[in-house]
């Protein structure tokens, strides 16, 4: 019996006005037969975005797009033609492509991945669930809401996004495998003002999941709520101090900086060209004992997973790091062949017209035993990072630069004043082997993270309990 999911990839590709999927096999079989890997990959994709200021909506988008992207895998280089239509012109086209640049002729191509698992999430199209005037008058609801919550809110931004994204993966023996998408997020971000000063809080969560999950009245009172809690802290917080001192990281989103300072160091490609401050290391300790970290694509509805990576391989669990040892790497088919290791489920592309790569999915650090309380005790001077904004990291020595969004000042152990404008600068490698104490209130992210990698983004998620790192640079215009 054809699953739900390849039933909407022959909806969407291969009708009257699209390829069929036998005809397109045969076609693909004599151009890949002495590739190392190659597949067809179809996507159909549609998404929205409605923006509001001040009670107006003042951006309402919708785009949809359909296309392929054909791939050929010999040994590290890969041929990649891609189209905006789905025909058997355009397919005929870009496997001409490909013969004509074909890059030898020693392969053998590889197996087809796995079967599909049974999907993680819903496959409703979460754009057709509500009308568009229902998602407007909820950001009117928001904005009415956040002024009536308190006097001090003199700007209220509010935006719902949503996305539904068909996939198949065809290789040249004739299977197939298909993939059903959805994701929406909701953001929340207010203004306030007391005493002539200015501050600005936001909060934005989400998931592989339908319009009715964020929509729901307790679900964006909370959003709202939560925005008006960090702009009430902005307001009455101190400059942050600077210099060298203790860290407790908060639990949930500031497990951004493990997935930029070290997730993306343990990528395979990076690994296999030894440009990683991690080459060369699977079997030493890279961390303090009682530091365990996994990527796990298979979390049901979470904005990282994946039911089935681009690639089509399975998601999995994966442990990169157990006990502070280096165990693993993330990776797709190309680089798990090169480096005679096996994918992971990590092959990931932004669109059709992407390669794919090794990429990162929910990365996750796991709980400890100790509580916050232990952690913030044991500080006589330093920092509490309850909330990460942006960073940047440099992939090959490991060292990163993060702003707190929502930071304190640890003082004789006890949690002091917000500060505002705290950065913590580091190195990811040294910092793993500074993590003294880990939490046992492990927490994943609400939902936001976008990952950035040559120039492709991907939706992400992050999650680690509360830590502390015996010392960071923290920098601050304060004493």
């Amino acid at each position: 019996m054809k699953s739900d999911t390849l039933a909407t990839a022959d909806r969407l590709f291969h009708g009257n006005d699209g390829i069929d999927p036998l005809e397109a096999a045969r076609a693909m079989a004599p151009v890949l037969d002495k590739a190392d890997d190659g597949e067809l990959f179809i996507e159909y994709r549609e998404s929205e975005l409605i923006s509001m200021d001040d009670g107006r909506i003042r951006n309402a988008s919708f785009d949809s797009h359909r296309g392929f992207g054909l791939r050929s895998v010999s040994g590290e280089a890969s041929l990649y033609s891609h189209a905006g239509e789905l025909s058997h012109a355009a397919l005929k086209r870009a496997l001409e492509v490909l013969r004509e640049a074909r890059l030898g002729d020693a392969g053998t191509i590889s197996v087809a991945p796995a079967p599909t698992p049974a999907p993680l999430y819903t496959s409703l199209n979460p754009l057709t669930e509500q009308t568009f005037e229902a998602r407007a008058l909820l950001l009117g609801d928001i904005d009415a809401y956040a002024r009536n919550k308190d006097s001090r809110v003199v700007q209220v931004m509010a935006n719902l996004s949503g996305e539904w994204q068909v996939v198949e993966i065809l290789r040249p023996d004739g299977s197939r495998t298909a993939d059903v998408r959805p994701l929406v997020v909701l953001h929340v971000s207010v203004v306030m003002e007391h005493n002539g000063r200015r501050e600005v809080g936001s909060h934005g969560a989400g998931g592989r999941e339908t319009y009715t999950s964020v929509t729901a009245p307790e679900f964006w009172r909370a959003a709202v709520d939560e925005a008006i809690r960090k702009a009430e802290l902005n307001l009455v917080s101190i400059a942050a101090p600077a210099g060298e001192m203790p860290v407790v990281l908060g639990h949930g989103w500031p497990g951004i900086l493990l997935h930029e300072a070290i997730g993306h160091g343990l990528e395979g490609d990076f690994n296999r060209k030894k440009t990683s401050a991690f080459s060369g290391l699977m079997g030493s300790r890279i961390a303090s004992k009682g530091v365990t970290v996994i990527d796990d694509g298979t979390i049901p509805g979470r904005r990282g997973s994946l039911t089935v990576d681009d690639e089509g391989t399975p998601t999995q669990r994966t442990v990169l790091i157990e006990d502070g040892i280096l165990v693993g790497y993330l990776q797709d088919r190309q680089n798990a062949r090169l480096m005679n290791m096996r994918a992971t489920g990590n092959g990931r592309r932004q669109s059709y017209a992407h390669l794919p790569m090794p990429r990162m999915t929910n990365t996750i650090m796991l709980a400890g035993t100790a509580s916050r309380e232990d952690m913030i005790h044991s500080v006589k001077r330093g920092i509490y990072a309850a909330n990460f904004g942006g960073g940047q990291v440099d992939i090959t020595s490991g060292k990163f630069v993060f702003s707190a969004s929502e930071a304190y000042l640890i003082e004789d152990g006890r949690i002091g004043p917000p500060v505002r404008g705290a950065t913590l600068i580091g190195n990811g490698p040294d910092a793993l082997t500074k993590v003294e104490i880990v939490g046992s209130d492990l927490e994943l992210d609400p939902g936001i993270g976008t990952c950035g990698k040559n120039g492709q983004g991907v939706p992400v998620g992050v999650g680690q309990p509360t830590i502390k790192i015996s010392g960071l640079t923290v920098g601050g215009t304060g004493l």
